[in-house]
């Protein structure tokens, strides 16, 4: 049996048995099978998993069209493995037909039994690349039609209907499928582009939009390479680093990320205030403090202190101490689906009334923290108006010591997006992810 194959199928049932994260999942699967994988099977792994994850709305469509079982009604083995096939017949063009269908079925004879693997192997034989575009026939509105043509829930077409036109919410939603690209953030307190370019001088790269990252696009097990291991760079979306240049922090600073793990936001500000100042990390859960601190040690950065600490609960001994603050706010993550694409499916619209009360409650609490005059930079990696925008009207509203600042990005690529409110709304496209940031200060004291 296909060892990749049987192991995607592990992970994709793990997904969506035990509500898990694709990429920890797969991560764990792949270390726990290294020694019997080769970089070929574990680029097939990764390939399905991921495809199948994102795909799953329309694979499901296509699957409909051929059972006699309603889906519901079909094991979670089984359902993974017709999905894995129809992605293997319907999105790549690689694999033969007969290859994904003689793998399939011998898995359902393993996860099933003879009816599940003759079952597997009527509706596998049935599939055509075209029933992705044969699709369309039976659409009867744009909402569906974007959600089965994406594989994108509804509920979230709706809500971004309620600020985009149609076209505008099928790019993001097309978008969100593009697979993404590993973006690195060179550590400028040990290496600088040219040097760090010429270590990578093998591997395929594009320079990115800010001047301290580049795209790499064929580095496989990033983390094991020796640029890596040396800190001389770190693995981060240019978009996420905004946060931290916004925040604009100065060497002599103390600064708060109440939100900090796993510090990929923290090790920037670090960076940028050349490892001086002070860095107060907070999180709420040690494992994810300790992920912080290795970062940190990893690229040489010493001004960084982590503590275990719940950002909604107040604490007085913290009142006016920092002259910044970052709340990179927990959040639905709608931004990185095309990272995260389980995203999806493990959301609901009940969850943002949820998740924003959490945010009001950091952004309340954490307020009190910061020094008169002082600064403090709202962020999420979401792309709803609730989570983001409303969050700083209702803070703005009950908190008429604070004011918004226009964000300023001088000459740059991310200029275009900041909104008429002065806030950054980035929606997703082929090179980014979709995010948000505000920038408001404490106005005791005007500067």
């Amino acid at each position: 049996m296909d060892k990749a194959r049987e192991t995607a199928l592990k992970v994709l049932y793990k997904i969506d048995k035990n509500k898990a994260y694709s990429n920890i999942e797969l991560d764990e699967e792949i270390n726990k099978n290294r020694t019997i994988l080769n970089d070929k099977d574990i680029g097939l792994i990764s390939e399905i998993v991921y495809g199948v994850t994102t795909w799953r709305l329309t694979l499901d469509e296509i699957i409909k069209k051929y059972s006699k079982i309603k889906l519901k009604k079909i094991s979670l083995w089984i359902i993974n493995i017709l999905r894995m096939g129809v992605y293997q017949i319907v999105f790549l063009d690689k694999i033969p037909k007969s290859a994904a269908v003689n793998e399939s079925v011998k898995l359902a004879k393993r996860y099933g039994h003879k009816a599940s693997s003759n079952f597997v192997n009527a509706i596998l034989r049935k599939v055509e690349k075209n029933d992705y575009e044969d699709l369309n026939k039976t659409i009867k509105n744009d909402i569906e039609r974007i959600s089965k043509m994406n594989s994108m829930p509804e509920w979230i077409i709706k809500k971004l209907l309620e600020e985009k036109s149609i076209e505008e919410v099928e790019k993001i939603c097309k978008a969100s499928n593009e697979k993404a690209k590993i973006n690195i953030r060179i550590n400028r307190l040990k290496t600088t582009k040219i040097e760090l370019e010429e270590k990578l001088k093998n591997e395929n790269f594009e320079e990115g939009l800010l001047e301290n990252f580049l795209y790499l696009n064929k580095i496989k097990n990033i983390e094991k390479i020796d640029s890596f291991q040396e800190g001389l760079f770190t693995i981060q979306d240019e978009v996420a680093s905004l946060p931290s240049l916004i925040l604009d922090p100065k060497e002599e600073d103390v600064i708060l990320d109440a939100c900090s793990a796993p510090g990929g936001k923290t090790t920037y500000l670090a960076e940028l205030m050349n490892n001086k100042g002070e860095i107060e990390a907070w999180d709420i859960h040690e494992h994810r403090t300790k992920l912080v601190e290795k970062n940190a040690k990893r690229l040489g950065i010493t001004n960084i202190k982590t503590k275990v600490k719940d950002a909604t609960i107040y604490d007085s001994k913290y009142d006016k101490k920092f002259d910044k603050i970052l709340l990179d706010v927990p959040c639905l993550g709608l931004g990185v689906i095309k990272r995260k694409p389980d995203i999806k499916w493990q959301k609901n619209e009940e969850d943002i009334e949820k998740v924003k009360k959490i945010q009001l409650k950091i952004l309340n609490t954490c307020s009190k923290y910061v020094k008169d005059g002082g600064v403090i930079v709202y962020s999420t990696c979401s792309i709803l108006k609730e989570e983001n925008e409303d969050v700083i009207e209702e803070f703005l509203k009950n908190n008429k010591n604070f004011e918004k600042i226009r964000i300023k990005i001088d000459k740059n690529y991310f200029e275009k997006y900041v909104t008429s409110s002065g806030s950054l709304e980035v929606y997703q496209d082929d090179k980014i992810d979709g995010f948000y940031v505000a920038k408001i200060r404490e106005k005791s004291i005007k500067n």
